[in-house]
């Protein structure tokens, strides 16, 4: 499962490149920064809620 996980992010990296070096402008860049770091910082938000609802439900 994990190779399963890291070749995904090697694609993912391989097309994020090739957006950011075929950008028309600098916030296309951004742009797509921001997208590509949008759903881990979702994901690890989510996580933090996760644990502060039980860690907080425990008390």
């Amino acid at each position: 499962m994990k190779h399963m996980s890291l070749f995904f992010a090697f694609l993912q990296q391989v097309d994020i490149e090739e957006k950011i070096k075929n950008a028309p402008d600098k916030g296309y860049e951004i742009g797509v920064f921001i997208g590509a770091m949008l759903p881990f910082v979702v994901l690890v938000a989510l996580a933090y809620l996760m644990y502060r609802y039980n860690k907080n439900k425990n008390h």
